[in-house]
């Protein structure tokens, strides 16, 4: 049938007509093939295709530097005879301990940050608790300190567990806050809020950290997640090379500020020193956007604007940012 039609079509038209008329079924159905996200061959596409598509949007981040670190420390846990911990922090900080602190006030508490009440310092966790736990221990740390620091319920207060579950206090609340105002003007992250479970009587788990928040100044809150690195390529147990370190330090702080930081630590040496991959579309420029929601980092600035789907696994880029480095990170 088609072929009927182009030869009736040849004899009573000329043959620029037919030329045309084809240039124009081959062009429509490629930008319809386009439009619904199928490959079309680089030969068909336009010069000025990128012009006329939207530009993909770019979120502004920035990456920052988390002071705070916080771990469990060695030996036997319990509510009656206590809890060792191991704070390390960049600047010097104060540690407030929440012994029985009411789950449905530290909820409150966080929610209050969120909404205008900035816990940037103990005496604010105190008024936004609002005296809802049973002992309050505070120690001051020093920069760079790793020194356990033990806590535990005075033996007056004859508290040997908290109930059974589902319960109405977290055993143990540990906050981490900077100690001196300056600092909290150089660092976004004003304060770490880690609940830990301490076994007692009616619930013997073995201490762990349960939860464990970040706060920043600008009101916000993240919660950190464990991170998960492979033991083939490069063991929890070994140290980083010293040629990526910027303050030596043990295997195991360095493994605990990883996983405290999983996109921080590992990324910053990469792009900072200048040695970041090449882009997977030139090979020339260094990777320096990310792409969303996918989050895979393998174009430049110059190339990001040619694709509507990422290289790599061929999902739809909604938008992107930049790899850039805050002020408090270089510090």
């Amino acid at each position: 049938m088609a072929a009927v039609f182009l030869v009736t079509l040849y004899e009573y038209s000329p043959l620029f007509y037919i030329s045309v008329v084809s240039l124009c079924f081959v062009v429509t159905a490629a930008m319809v093939m386009g439009w619904f996200g199928f490959d079309v061959p680089v030969i068909l596409r336009s010069s000025d295709e990128t012009e006329s598509r939207l530009p993909t949007p770019e979120k502004q981040m920035v990456q920052m530097t988390n002071p705070f670190t916080l771990e469990l420390g060695s030996g036997p846990a319990s509510v009656t005879d206590g809890v060792s911990v191991r704070p390390c922090c960049l600047e010097p900080c104060v540690l407030s301990c929440f012994w029985g602190c009411k789950v449905s006030a530290l909820q409150g508490a966080l929610q209050a940050h969120q909404h205008g009440l900035k816990l940037s310092n103990p005496q604010h966790f105190l008024e936004a608790l609002h005296l809802h736990y049973h002992n309050c221990q505070i120690f001051h740390i020093g920069n760079e300190d790793r020194v356990e620091r033990h806590t535990q319920i005075p033996a007056d207060h004859e508290i040997k567990d908290f109930g059974l579950l589902p319960r109405k206090h977290y055993p143990l609340v540990a906050v981490l806050t900077l100690a001196e105002p300056e600092a909290r003007d150089a660092y976004n992250i004003v304060a770490s809020v880690t609940v830990i479970h301490v076994p007692d009587d009616k619930y013997s788990l073995s201490a762990r950290v349960l939860f464990q928040y970040l706060l920043t100044s600008q009101g916000n809150m993240y919660e950190l997640k464990p991170l998960f690195m492979s033991a083939a390529s490069r063991g929890a147990s070994e140290p980083f090379d010293s040629e990526q370190n910027t303050q030596p330090s043990e295997p195991n702080d360095e493994a605990s500020r990883v996983e405290q930081s999983p996109v921080v630590e590992e990324e910053e040496n990469d792009w900072s020193d200048g040695k970041g991959r090449d882009c997977v579309v030139c090979q020339n420029a260094a990777v320096n956007k990310v792409l969303l929601p996918c989050r895979h980092a393998c174009v430049c600035d110059s190339c990001v604007s040619h694709f509507q789907h990422c290289p790599i696994c061929r999902a739809f880029v909604q938008e992107s940012f930049t790899l850039t480095q805050g002020p408090a990170a270089e510090q």
